[in-house]
């Protein structure tokens, strides 16, 4: 007896999606196979270190005796600390300084490369240069720069008939002289970030503002921002998260001197981990930082993207 073709129809249709399904989850699981590596990676040196990280917040242990859970007694022991609120201040100061000098400095530098005729390459390169070199040697090479007798900078100020400054041995001036070093070595990537960005920007924009009468400063205010306004957002809210977690300066430097000046967070929980051997209270102070720096990164984005 033949089958009407219209019957036909449904089972050859249920055999099509069948085979779909089972095509995709071929593709699927091969994938996944291939983003094995990546996941187990991932999972042993960033996420199982995160969650350590939070348990032994609430613990005292110093790797030698057995664990103990003492729930929010490190917290209470950071709170109780006088340089924990000396730290803070001391950051959000770095971090004040840094969007003041260090976010300003690339961003312009960037606009005089791009208006270059020659030589951007060569320029480009110097610019690049300092990011090359580890982060110690920076610190240790600025660190003769500022030295009170025969560094670079006291002895180009007595050359030109200036008193000599103590950059690092003074409160007053220690931090922004950590601050310049930061910049110095940073600059170069966000330059040429910002270059990059600068160099998306139509011709046919500036071309129009020099049509209307424009000068320098508002072609700069009413097409270079409004057109790289992304691009800058993006870099602020990277160079916050960055300058919170300042550490190699005030390490290398200042020791966290003179009188507490520089004491950043990072240093803080580098003396509590391995100075008073206190891992558990230097968890907790990396607990609160990760959750204020998660907090302000989320909200900037929203605030970000609503006035976007």
């Amino acid at each position: 007896m033949l089958v009407p073709d219209v019957e036909r129809r449904p089972a050859r249709a249920t055999r099509r999606q069948a085979e779909r399904l089972r095509r995709a989850i071929r593709e699927n699981l091969t994938a996944y196979g291939f983003l094995c590596a990546a996941l187990v990676c991932f999972a042993l040196f960033s996420w199982y270190p995160i969650i350590r990280g939070v348990l032994l917040s609430f613990q005292q242990v110093n790797f030698v005796d057995p664990a103990q859970w003492i729930g929010w007694r490190n917290f209470q022991t950071l709170f109780a600390d006088p340089l924990f609120g000396t730290a803070w201040r001391n950051t959000l100061l770095f971090t004040g300084l840094a969007l003041v000098v260090g976010f300003a400095v690339p961003f312009a530098v960037a606009i005089v490369l791009n208006e270059l005729r020659h030589a951007k390459a060569y320029f480009r390169l110097v610019v690049y240069i300092p990011v090359m070199l580890p982060p110690v040697v920076v610190a240790i090479l600025w660190k003769w720069f500022y030295d009170p007798g025969p560094g670079l900078f006291n002895s180009f100020l007595r050359t030109v008939g200036l008193p000599a400054l103590s950059w690092l041995d003074s409160s007053d001036t220690s931090m922004l002289s950590l601050v310049l070093v930061a910049t110095w070595a940073s600059m170069g990537s966000a330059t040429l970030i910002y270059l990059a960005a600068l160099q998306t920007i139509p011709g046919e924009l500036y071309e129009a503002a020099e049509l209307d009468g424009a000068n320098l400063w508002q072609r700069l205010r009413h097409v270079t921002i409004p057109q790289t306004r992304f691009v800058l957002l993006i870099m602020m809210l990277l160079q916050i998260v960055a300058t919170m977690q300042v550490f190699t300066e005030p390490y290398v430097m200042t020791g966290g001197g003179p009188e507490d000046s520089t004491v950043t967070l990072l240093l803080l929980l580098y003396r509590y981990a391995f100075t008073y051997n206190d891992f558990g209270t230097a968890s907790a102070l990396s607990l609160m930082l990760f959750v204020v720096l998660g907090a302000f990164s989320a909200l900037y984005l929203r605030l970000t993207r609503t006035r976007g």
